[in-house]
């Protein structure tokens, strides 16, 4: 029990309020969130490869799964110049 008062969500609860913010995105950010699911993390030009996307869109993508806080980031271990994404739930 938190003495702060703060009640901490199951991660059902977690998933369902990820779920709903994702529902409101366009069907680009849908599919770039598809691709994280299954195989995270990944570059840009990964994730463009593995969804059949351009980098633009890949881009515009990740900067509203950004926006919705669905998505995260950190450089990659293997290219430092690189960064990889993954989603935030």
């Amino acid at each position: 029990m938190s003495t702060t008062g703060e009640q901490r969500q199951s991660p059902i609860q977690n998933d369902e309020e990820f779920r709903e913010r994702l529902r409101e995105l366009p069907p680009s950010a849908k599919l770039v969130a598809k691709v994280l699911e299954a195989d995270e993390p990944l570059s840009q030009g990964q994730l463009a490869e593995e969804s059949l996307l351009p980098d633009r869109t890949v881009r515009y993508a990740l900067n509203r799964l950004d926006e919705a806080d669905l998505v995260d980031s950190r450089y990659s271990f293997r290219d430092a110049r690189k960064q990889v994404y993954f989603l935030d739930h």
